[in-house]
């Protein structure tokens, strides 16, 4: 189960990736901005985003035990969002030992 959540993870981060350059490379966030937040819709995904992104850094700022360590992954979380989620949700799993089930990869690690 751990090497099928690792390459999905991987693989959902990936397609984010190739979404955004692919998006990227159509449209300009900033030359569209002003059109995108006067549409309600955008501005309620713009709450749900943050959010989300609220409720992924508690269980990040939970599982680092640096300020550096948690102040890196809330600029990343906000700058790249589902990137970084499923990054560090990877980094989680392939940090895990042998024998240890995905539940492991959920708590913080012994100092």
């Amino acid at each position: 189960m751990v090497t099928f959540l690792k390459y999905f993870m991987a693989g959902l981060g990936l397609f984010m990736l190739y979404t955004t350059i692919e998006t990227s490379l159509e449209s300009s966030l900033v030359a569209e901005w002003p059109s995108l937040i006067s549409i309600p819709w955008m501005q309620a995904t713009l709450i749900d985003f943050y959010i989300n992104i609220a409720v992924i850094f508690a269980w990040v700022a939970y599982k680092e035990r640096s300020l550096g360590g948690k102040l890196l992954w809330l600029v990343l979380l906000i700058t790249t969002g589902s990137m970084a989620a499923t990054a560090y949700v990877f980094i989680q799993l392939h940090r895990l030992k042998p024998g240890e089930g995905w539940e492991q990869a959920l708590l913080r690690r012994p100092a």
